[in-house]
């Protein structure tokens, strides 16, 4: 008589169950400590203010670039067209306020428009972006 030798195979592979956990606690560890800020769309360089302070997360932000173009939420618009968004914007939510971040070497003209069109616009809080001087 012949025996026939099974080989039983034993788990020799390897548990990747607490690497996986480890892998999402991290994730969830540096979503919840990572912070995402709303910029323009638009790359500038702000100027500096000793008096710099933040404001609310709910504003609508307007962005100048240096060549004087004008940005809302990433997209350009013009100066003739910039009334009419802001009018649709604040009539979602009248109490938003508006930050204006220019580039430091904007032109002071195009600012000046910007502020004018907010005026048109009935918006009843306008600040201009600074970076805290340290």
């Amino acid at each position: 008589m012949s025996f026939i030798r099974k080989r039983s195979r034993s788990g020799g592979g390897i548990d990747v169950s607490p690497m996986l956990d480890m892998v999402f606690i991290l994730l969830i560890f540096f979503i919840v400590t990572s912070t995402f800020t709303r910029e323009t769309g638009v790359d500038v360089t702000k100027p500096k203010a000793s008096t710099a302070k933040e404001l609310a997360k709910e504003s609508i932000l307007i962005g100048v670039t240096r060549q004087g173009t004008i940005h809302i939420n990433e997209t350009q618009v013009n100066l003739s067209t910039l009334q009419t968004v802001l009018r649709q914007m604040m009539a979602e939510a009248p109490d938003r306020p508006v930050i204006i971040v220019s580039d430091r070497d904007a032109p002071n003209g195009v600012v000046v428009d910007i502020l004018d069109e907010c005026n048109l616009a009935k918006v009843r809080k306008v600040s201009i972006s600074a970076n805290k001087e340290e």
